[in-house]
């Protein structure tokens, strides 16, 4: 008789339920460094076939998205986008042709220099590695001839075991065959998490050695709520049904932001390009509470000129007329690949020159944006705001504001993601007009717990006490100094601790498109004192499992709706 064997891990999406284990296929196996093209080959033919394999892997991607709907369709599109991505491919061919790697090689290693880039330019864009890591598979497969990567084949209801699951996997997940997803890596805020959440699939992410530890039709009962995996339980729970889940909102937001007795809380969009800030205004956005510039350096030799940031940038405010949008200048870090940046070599870029440090090396391209951010506000009917990231000093806000008054931007702020900020806040806002907790950074760095890592995933927890102190700290800081603080983080998508930031003082909250309505919802059906009692509840908690129980007893409402959410 098999032991049983309790695994832990992170709760990323409720629910509990037991089916045999479907491990995922082992990935596509990295091409020998080196391997280089016969010597009679023909090399411009070798590396036309990265553009021929590149399209059948957008073909296949497209017709994925074709059949599924919201955040998986999005993430489909995305994804086959990276596959047509011209750094990447203009690179492999690069490589074929001046190097007589072999196609598959070339690919690869050419999508390793574009993860890496991704990887230390953080936030969003570090998210995307494990997109182009599957872009990267799916290219080699194909021109290799092996299988493409994909789900595993099962007669009956499988939990999904695999050390990580690339979103574009995710977003093909079936819940009348795929039960639970359980992952070794991953995070509660993944695009795995968030999924599961909407297609109402308990998960747990973060289980160390999951892949390695469960075999293919090994019994797991899966408590998404608890963030445990029961290997060979000693009752067997059977599989739920298939659930068709109950939106906690409507698709797009249908109001301005506001709790049941009246209090403003405008809801705001996170964006990366002008396709983003489409989808935000499509989803009834109030405005665009944080911009990412970062899009428009990216695959270049050189920096964007003044005139090409104008014209990106006119076309994200003109979807906002009369609105904020909050433009956050360029957050690139040492090892970004960008050429036109100095790459120091650091070996924990994460705590090096990055956001606003870039700046004292490269004074002119911080010229050149805000002379450009200035530019485009002057053609738009936009209220244009300008914010600095990794701020940490009173000294670097007041040179930011100094700087940005110079180009004619008066109301230029900060990026709260440094403890040190956030506990500097009042007088940085002394000077800055407002500021946005960026709630991820300030999660990575206030825990020492890269929030890319699945081994700590557990401490990158924005529930975590001693971030939500320092979110509070930031925004009473704030209320004392009249200066709106905001959040930008995925932490307000999370109805009961967006309630919370509310209850703290936060001035707005700015999350993904998608998510616009359901916060919408979530808040009209909670008063401003309830949000308040929260807060207070929440700082009582010593640990994230106290602090969002006691948040719970007071928010009570919303857990039912959660609940009716993910068990509908």
């Amino acid at each position: 008789m098999s032991t049983t064997t309790v695994l832990h891990g992170v709760p990323a999406s409720p629910g509990r339920t037991s089916a045999p284990a479907a491990r995922l296929p082992d990935p596509v196996v990295e091409p020998a460094p080196g391997l280089r093209l016969p010597p009679t080959s023909d090399v411009a033919a070798a590396a036309a076939r990265i553009d021929a394999s590149s399209a059948r892997v957008r073909e296949r991607l497209e017709a994925d998205a074709a059949r599924v709907q919201g955040e998986a369709r999005e993430i489909l599109h995305a994804t086959a986008a990276i596959a047509a991505d011209p750094a990447l491919l203009d690179d492999a061919r690069q490589r074929v042709l001046d190097d007589h790697l072999v196609p598959e090689r070339a690919v690869w290693e050419a999508a390793e220099e574009v993860a890496a880039m991704f990887a230390a330019l953080g936030g969003l864009f570090a998210e995307r590695v494990s997109d182009v890591a599957d872009v990267r598979n799916r290219i080699v497969a194909d021109l290799t001839g092996r299988p493409v990567p994909g789900l595993p084949a099962a007669d009956g209801p499988v939990v999904l075991v695999a050390g990580d699951l690339a979103p574009a996997l995710a977003a093909t997940l079936d819940p009348t065959h795929v039960r639970a997803v359980v992952t070794a890596t991953g995070g509660p805020t993944s695009h795995t998490a968030i999924l599961a959440r909407a297609l109402g699939v308990p998960a747990v992410v973060a289980v160390p050695g999951v892949d390695r530890i469960v075999a293919d039709g090994d019994l797991l009962l899966v408590d998404g709520d608890a963030g445990t995996v029961t290997l060979h339980p000693v009752e067997e729970t059977p599989a739920a049904p298939a659930r068709v889940p109950v939106p906690a909102g409507p698709a797009v937001l249908l109001e301005r932001g506001r709790t049941a007795d009246g209090h403003a809380v405008p809801l705001l969009a996170n964006v990366g390009t002008p396709a983003d800030a489409a989808a935000a205004a499509a989803a009834g956005a109030e405005g665009v509470g944080l911009y990412r510039t970062e899009a428009s350096f990216l695959g270049r030799a050189t920096a964007p000129t003044v005139e090409e940031q104008v014209a990106t940038y006119r076309a994200v405010l003109d979807r906002f007329p009369g609105r904020v949008v909050v433009v956050r200048t360029l957050d690139a870090g040492a090892e970004q690949r960008l050429p036109f940046l100095v790459d120091h070599g650091e070996a924990n870029p994460a705590l090096g020159v990055r956001g606003l440090r870039t700046s004292v090396a490269h004074p002119d391209l911080l010229d050149d944006q805000l002379r450009a951010v200035a530019r485009a506000a002057d053609g738009s009917d936009a209220d244009v705001w300008v914010m600095a990231p990794m701020v940490a000093t009173v000294g670097e806000a007041r040179e930011f504001v100094e700087r940005c008054a110079g180009h004619g931007l008066r109301t230029a702020g900060v990026m709260i993601e440094v403890p040190a900020a956030a506990l500097v806040a009042g007088p940085i806002l002394a000077h800055a007009a407002f500021a946005s907790v960026g709630t991820n950074d300030l999660t990575q760095y206030t825990m020492a717990a890269d929030r890319s890592l699945g081994t700590v995933a557990r401490l990158n927890d924005p529930w975590q006490p001693a971030v939500l102190q320092l979110v509070a700290a930031a925004c009473a800081a704030g209320t004392g100094r009249g200066r709106p603080v905001g959040i930008s983080g995925e932490a307000a998508v999370d109805p009961l601790l967006a309630c919370v930031l509310v209850g703290m003082g936060a001035a707005h909250l700015s999350v993904r498109p998608n998510a616009l309505g359901p916060l919408g919802a979530a808040l009209a059906a909670t008063t401003k004192d309830d949000c308040d009692r929260a807060a207070a509840a929440a700082l009582t908690g010593s640990s994230p499992e106290e602090a969002r129980a006691a948040v719970g007893e007071v928010l009570g409402h919303l857990l039912q709706a959660e609940a009716a959410r993910a068990h509908g």
